[in-house]
């Protein structure tokens, strides 16, 4: 084949000035193809200028290839390999470091060439929501080595519903009897919606606090009237008399009241002694005849007979702990009469 083209050469050459013109032109037209087959191209790894490479391969990827220039799945390459080379031009790779990450009670060992968290995360499909924690910051730069924690953080409204107490007020009230009191109203309690921001962290509760309160029913006060009247009372002569009331001698003593029930008496019905008093009786209330009251048996003896005004006839038969001094106190059938008579300050009368 060789022999033959130098053949065919010396013929043309043997025909003188055209000869040698083709020949030229041929030489010409191999050089500008070897040129422009010919490129070179600026490899530049992590920033930095690492070599210069001249090659007649078509794209980048096929380039490095040939020089053993290696570039991994995570690398990143701008522009990317498979672009057609253009002569002169400079190819940059930044190279994948390792980053862990701890995100969902998972720790995960990371490749990635990103600028930042944010893109880190959100090229490995690491979905992050508004309330989240990242530690770094999104903005964080990525380098080797790092460790990167992702908190989940939720935030839950809960709304609950609360009693509000109502206040007591006290009002003089001069009708009544200095010391006794009575109810003109009873209180009722209001309510009020309340709601508490929760705050989870990787599902743990965290914070807890109030963030609002709105009032649903306003509480009504309870409304108290407590006695001024003075009256004075002499006390009588064994043997004299008040009009409206037996003969003897009267006190004045404060008067309140208890029933036979477990929260006066501590005893259940069926247990022993339930609704018997202290001299062994009966505990009764008889208005039309003697009613039984507890008393302090250093001040009025058991067995006393007296009128209690507002109440009646009584015997002495009980006594009771917080009975003490210049206090009585008068036997009812139901809550509902103690609750009537509530602590008043009255006169008794002590009788023959």
């Amino acid at each position: 084949m060789v022999e033959k083209l130098k053949k065919k050469i010396k013929e043309h050459f043997s025909n003188g000035p055209k000869a040698i013109l083709i020949v030229v032109v041929i030489l010409m037209t191999a050089s500008i193809i070897f040129t422009n087959m010919r490129k070179t191209i600026i490899v530049s790894i992590d920033g930095k200028e690492t070599q210069k490479i001249t090659t007649f391969k078509k794209t980048y990827a096929e380039a490095l290839t040939s020089k053993n220039i290696q570039v991994g799945p995570k690398d990143k390459v701008q522009p990317k390999l498979d672009t057609e080379i253009k002569d002169g031009s400079k190819l940059n790779i930044k190279k994948a470091v390792k980053v862990n990450v701890e995100v969902d009670g998972k720790k995960l060992a990371i490749q990635s060439a990103q600028d930042n968290i944010g893109n880190m995360l959100k090229e490995e499909g690491i979905k992050v929501k508004k309330l989240d924690r990242i530690v770094p910051s999104k903005e964080e730069k990525v380098k080797k080595g790092l460790n990167v924690t992702v908190t989940r953080v939720e935030e839950k409204l809960i709304k609950s519903k609360k009693d509000m107490d109502y206040e007591t007020v006290v009002k003089d009230d001069d009708s009544l009897e200095k010391g006794d009191k009575k109810v003109v109203r009873e209180g009722q309690s209001g309510e009020k919606e309340v709601t508490i921001k929760v705050v989870y962290e990787d599902g743990k509760e965290k914070v807890r606090k109030v963030v609002s309160e709105s009032i649903k029913k306003q509480p009504v006060s309870k409304v108290v009237a407590m006695g001024t009247k003075i009256t004075s009372v002499n006390a009588l002569s064994r043997g004299g008399s008040v009009t409206g009331t037996p003969s003897g001698r009267s006190l004045r003593m404060r008067a309140t009241a208890y029933t036979s029930s477990y929260e006066d008496t501590g005893k259940s019905p069926g247990s022993p002694g339930f609704g018997v008093t202290a001299t062994g009786t009966t505990a009764r209330r008889n208005p039309g005849g003697y009613s039984s009251i507890a008393v302090d048996p250093r001040v009025i003896p058991l067995g006393t007979k007296l009128f209690v005004e507002g109440y009646g006839y009584a015997i002495a038969e009980d006594t009771g702990g917080a009975i003490k001094g210049n206090v009585i106190d008068l036997y009812f059938d139901s809550d509902v009469e103690v609750s009537n008579w509530g602590s008043r300050w009255v006169n008794i009368y002590i009788l023959d």
